[in-house]
């Protein structure tokens, strides 16, 4: 109960306020985008200029990454909207969907990086590496770990699928850092054929961050469990006076947006404005426990 009572407050002020709720989201987006595009230009700059493709491949990347951010402004516009006719239920599962497109942008690059890396392994060029460029990939791995980590603890806490994806995006982008980095450690030792290499391993990690956020974005479109422990549940409408016994508990949505369905049996003989009464706080008790929960529909049948 005290990791609910610590969590409560930060959600309840989330969930209370949803203007304010987005244009943090997106606040953030537009200084990552920031950030992304000045060090894709410092690589894409460079890469050119020495003839080392997988500095060039990396920063096409981190181009991505801020074209991605893009795609999220667009999406959070979207999900920010409030309930209408249409969407009876919200529009934040628009969230879940265009994160999508940061897959498909992840996929489309890796295709191209594996095409580039198999062409310049058959048809290598002389690549000049030299002091800058490592300054500059160190410089740029140090920004990504900290907009990394930064937007994924963000993106925990306001309970958003894009920000958390995003964050999966730049971790990627990691990694195929390190990769140019052993590259650029290569091509100086008189291995040329390690620049080509290291844009397939680039590919790899791209491909497998794009994965990841399809894995993760399914298991919202898909209705995938939202609350794993039903027992939590049961033993939360077990405290309403009058529920006699509590089963058929299905939850699903987004983190921050989970919709619950139970049965709740009372007493046979009860009228009907007390098991009306009984909805009530049943959902009311659910949602004070578990602040991610936007919905409840509770079915009211007659003990055996």
């Amino acid at each position: 109960m005290a990791y609910e009572a610590g969590r409560c407050k930060e959600e309840i002020v989330v969930a209370s306020d949803p203007k304010k709720h987005y244009n943090q989201i997106r606040r953030l987006l537009l200084a990552i985008l920031i950030l992304n595009w000045s060090v894709a230009i410092a690589k894409m700059s460079l890469g050119f200029a020495t003839r080392c493709q997988s500095m060039t491949a990396d920063g096409f990347h981190s181009l991505s990454d801020g074209a991605s951010n893009i795609i999220g402004l667009i999406g959070i516009a979207i999900s920010s909207k409030p309930i209408d006719q249409g969407h009876p239920y919200g529009h934040r599962k628009y969230e879940t969907f265009f994160s999508l497109g940061i897959a498909a942008l992840l996929f489309l690059v890796a295709i191209n990086l594996v095409k580039e890396g198999i062409y310049k392994i058959w048809h290598p060029a002389v690549t000049e590496v030299n002091i800058l460029s490592f300054m500059v990939m160190a410089a740029a791995m140090a920004i990504n770990i900290l907009v990394m980590k930064y937007e994924y603890s963000q993106g925990k806490k306001l309970r958003s699928d894009f920000l958390v994806a995003d964050s999966m995006h730049t971790k990627a982008d990691i990694f195929t850092s390190l990769s140019v980095i052993a590259a650029l450690i290569g091509i100086k030792s008189g291995f040329q054929v390690v620049d080509p290499i290291a844009t397939l391993v680039i590919s790899i990690f791209i491909a497998h961050a794009g994965f990841k956020i399809i894995k993760d974005a399914s298991r919202v479109l898909c209705d995938t469990v939202a609350i794993m422990d039903i027992d939590k549940i049961a033993g939360i409408v077990m405290t309403v006076k009058g529920v006699r016994q509590c089963h058929k508990i299905r939850t699903r949505g987004r983190p921050d947006d989970i919709c619950i369905d139970l049965h709740v049996e009372v007493d046979p003989d009860m009228h009907i404005d007390c098991a009306h009464k009984i909805c009530y706080e049943v959902e009311e008790a659910i949602k004070r426990n578990i602040p991610e929960v936007s919905d409840v529909l509770v079915h009211i049948e007659p003990k055996k």
